[in-house]
């Protein structure tokens, strides 16, 4: 129920998505939807479970034995993927309030955002910073995936190419805060001329 939920988000819209849509699309009353999904919260939260999950699934495969920038691109592009071919599931992620640290929601959106935490990991980002840095990142790259999606780039300039220099551009700034030693750095300007 909760798959053929998801795909008639995809194709409709996130928003779109009702018990009596869905009802019509499985070809049951709306009444016996509720035998399986005690309400549309509940198939909201179902969905986005589902779609942290699936999304967890293709970054991970992707990044696997990818490192550095490499693994960074790989990540970016399931991500950028996941969105453009499930623009309705991913859409139930979004403005979700886990109900406490066992909700499934919670459960599954740490899952889904642990292939981003091994691609910086790779990065040696100080500890301290890590939240940080997975916000930064996912905002990047799903800011990206969803103008796309929506078509919100109308300039002629090609997407991925763009896309491509997002990634570089992403690389140099998680490259540029790389813990490489408790020493401080030396002051680079000479106040003996």
């Amino acid at each position: 129920m909760v798959v053929a939920a998801a795909d008639l988000a995809d194709e409709i819209g996130f928003s779109e998505l009702t018990m009596g849509r869905l009802a019509e699309r499985v070809g049951v009353r709306a009444p016996s939807l509720y035998k399986h999904i005690a309400s549309q919260d509940d198939l909201h939260r179902r969905i986005a479970a589902l779609a942290f999950d699936e999304a967890a699934d293709a970054i991970g495969t992707a990044i696997q034995g990818r490192a550095g920038r490499d693994a960074l691109a790989a990540a970016a592009g399931a991500l950028r993927d996941f969105v453009l071919a499930h623009p309705g599931r991913y859409a139930a992620t979004l403005g979700l309030t886990p109900t406490g640290p066992d909700d499934p929601i919670m459960l599954a959106s740490r899952r889904g955002i642990g292939p981003f935490e091994a691609v910086l990991r790779g990065y040696d980002i100080d500890p301290q910073e890590m939240t940080h840095a997975l916000r930064a990142v996912r905002s990047v790259f799903h800011g990206f995936a969803n103008l796309q999606a929506s078509g919100g780039f109308q300039w002629s300039a090609d997407l991925g190419e763009s896309f491509e220099y997002l990634i570089d551009l992403v690389d140099r700034g998680l490259r540029a805060t790389t813990v490489t030693d408790s020493t401080p750095a030396s002051d680079p300007v000479d106040h003996h001329r």
